[in-house]
């Protein structure tokens, strides 16, 4: 697989959220980012620990998603590594998505970050319900199950 392919398939997962979350919905949306920033990311400096979704002034922004400064960029401009990234979405799913969060207490995360066929970075953000600790305990329970389950099979 040559470089290009690698970095046309890159994709960041936020591999917390589905532990920490129960995911009910997902939705694709564009990130507005400056040219460091993507070009930061085609070298895969991004990391979406910690990230969240939030609503203000009728705009959606991810908030704390990380994008390493890269050191070849000639420009002097800086931008913040963690500043508020806008998301594009059109005004009826935002709308919608301020509803949800409004009235049933549920929670905007994002997934994952990738380019899309047409080379585009795009994030995967969700609607999501918080888990409580026995909920995680009970789904750490059955990952080992399963993993067992598989292993036995393997060995016979």
């Amino acid at each position: 697989m040559s470089k290009k392919e690698i970095k046309k398939n890159l994709v960041f997962k936020n591999r917390k959220a589905f532990h920490d979350y129960e995911i009910l919905d997902t939705l694709e949306v564009g990130v507005v980012l400056e040219g460091s920033e993507v070009k930061a990311a085609r070298e895969g400096r991004v990391n979406l620990k910690d990230t969240h979704v939030r609503i203000i002034k009728n705009e959606v922004f991810v908030l704390n998603m990380h994008i390493t400064h890269l050191s070849t960029t000639h420009s002097t401009y800086r931008p913040d590594e963690r500043r508020a990234r806008k998301l594009l979405l059109h005004r009826k799913e935002i709308d919608k998505l301020y509803s949800k969060v409004t009235k049933d207490g549920i929670t905007l995360v994002p997934l994952k970050l990738y380019f899309n066929s047409k080379n585009m970075i795009k994030m995967q953000i969700a609607t999501a319900r918080g888990k409580k600790l026995h909920d995680k305990r009970e789904d750490l329970k059955q990952k080992t199950m399963q993993r067992d389950a598989q292993q036995a099979l393997k060995n016979h």
